[in-house]
């Protein structure tokens, strides 16, 4: 009897951190992007700041700090946050998603699963509706993954960025940039 009540009581702490709070690890996640100038010249850039969560009910609620971008050239950053982003009017971008926690709580410990995740962009004043291929892994009962399979591509027309991005070309002097952006993530939630 001692010995059922102990696998029982075993078997519930394993089962209820999927059904807590989890918040995103700045430090471990990433948001990182890819620029195409003049046809051929790709630049990865990223964002620094991200905030996020899952609540007990599988809601995703993302902010992403337009003023962290990072390309490694401060001239680019200052004309993306003030010409292309307009940060002093649309400081963050935002990301909300449904997930299933219940099939979350049945990976062990280094499983993965491979989802099709729909979610809401909101960038710039403007929403749209994505699809994102993810990889989910389980790191350990209180802490999981989630990685891009496949970059996801915003199109800069869908969030009112042409008249910004047209800036930015005039700025830099370049023949072309392309309103197609390869965006890709990994991030890593915790429970505390």
């Amino acid at each position: 009897m001692q010995l059922l009540r102990v696998l029982l009581l075993l078997a519930c702490s394993v089962a209820l951190p999927a059904h807590a709070n989890w918040y995103l690890d700045n430090e471990s996640s990433r948001i990182a992007f890819v620029s195409t100038k003049n046809q051929s010249v790709a630049e990865p850039q990223r964002f620094l700041k991200l905030h996020g969560n899952v609540d007990k009910q599988g809601k995703v609620q993302m902010r992403v700090e337009l003023e962290s971008i990072a390309s490694g050239i401060p001239l680019r950053d200052e004309r993306m946050r003030s010409m292309l982003f307009e940060i002093d009017k649309y400081p963050e971008a935002t990301i909300e998603a449904q997930i299933d926690l219940d099939q979350l709580a049945t990976l062990a410990p280094g499983a993965q699963l491979e989802i099709q995740q729909p979610m809401q962009i909101n960038l710039h004043g403007k929403q749209q509706q994505y699809s994102a291929e993810l990889l989910i892994t389980r790191l350990d009962y209180h802490r999981f993954q989630a990685v891009t399979l496949s970059p996801l591509i915003l199109n800069i027309d869908d969030f009112a960025l042409s008249p910004g991005l047209e800036a930015l070309r005039n700025a830099a002097g370049l023949k072309s940039i392309s309103p197609a952006v390869p965006v890709s993530v990994v991030l890593i939630f915790s429970q505390r």
